[in-house]
């Protein structure tokens, strides 16, 4: 089965110092991995209105892409596609995303620089719309494989996806899953349920419990800077279109979070997990 999957990481990019730095970790994480990585850039209403204002011709957006993919081929020794597409962000990237039958995105948010808006409700909405996991990156840089993951649950619901992608990544990085939890029985009897999992697939973790279910966002990234986490793995909430436990200024203090570690968005999709998982 392994030797059916497209093994690809797709990275929009908006020529920004952030995107560069979202390219990089996903090449990285494609060099692990022994996957390609394939880079696109949307050509919207925003990228025409900086070509005319810098006298740019047409060819600009192949030739920046082209050149970055030489340099990522040169850094790293990993397979480079690129793709120039007319659109816009929210549809296009998507759109994208399943025609090259990607693993899961990079996403590079920023606040003012760039030629596109990819930060706040841009970035989320990004997101939310993705048929693949999202990683999503500040300017934070890539310093190895991720091997301390932190997998919050706050319910024991829509748990399974988020499950079974923890225990992709933790394979595929060797990583140890660190679950921080809310109290609770009902939670109780679903880390349970996932720790079992785990065990079935030899996958290493550690369980801790919050000290208190109010600020639990705060709370994660607070932990997983503590211990030194490389991401956060998170899963989007079904219902509301945006992610779990991340309502309003919590946006910020979970996928914008200040000590800037990367966090892996898995939304509710019916994943072929034959397709998906090489193990």
């Amino acid at each position: 089965m392994e030797s059916l999957l497209k093994k690809i990481i797709l990275v929009p990019t908006d020529f920004s110092e952030v995107c560069a730095n979202a390219i990089n970790q996903a090449a990285g994480a494609a060099k692990h991995l022994q996957f390609k990585l394939v880079l696109l850039h949307v050509i919207d209403k925003s990228t025409r209105s900086f070509l005319k204002s810098e006298g740019q011709a047409a060819d600009y957006v192949d030739k920046q892409l082209e050149t970055i993919a030489a340099n990522v081929i040169s850094d790293f020794g990993i397979e480079v596609d690129t793709v120039a597409k007319e659109g816009d962000i929210f549809s296009t990237i998507s759109e994208v995303a399943t025609d090259v039958d990607a693993s899961f995105m990079y996403l590079g948010t920023h606040g003012k620089v760039g030629m596109q808006k990819l930060t706040g409700s841009y970035a989320l909405k990004v997101v939310t719309s993705s048929p693949v996991p999202v990683i999503v990156v500040q300017k934070r840089q890539f310093d190895g494989p991720y091997s301390e993951i932190v997998f919050p649950i706050t319910s024991n619901s829509g748990i399974w996806e988020k499950t079974e992608w923890a225990v992709h990544i933790a394979k595929q990085f060797k990583a140890t899953i660190k679950i921080y939890q809310l109290a609770g029985e009902a939670i109780d009897k679903a880390v349970a349920g996932i720790t079992s999992h785990f065990h079935k697939n030899d996958v290493k973790y550690t369980i801790d419990v919050a000290a208190k279910s109010s600020g639990f966002s705060n709370q994660v990234v607070d932990f997983a800077t503590a211990n030194n986490c490389d991401m956060i793995l998170i899963m989007t909430n079904p219902d509301k279109g945006v992610t779990s436990f991340i309502l309003g200024s919590y946006d910020e203090e979970m996928i914008f979070n200040s000590s800037q570690i990367p966090v892996m968005c898995v939304n509710p999709r019916d994943y072929n997990w034959k397709k998906i998982v090489p193990y």
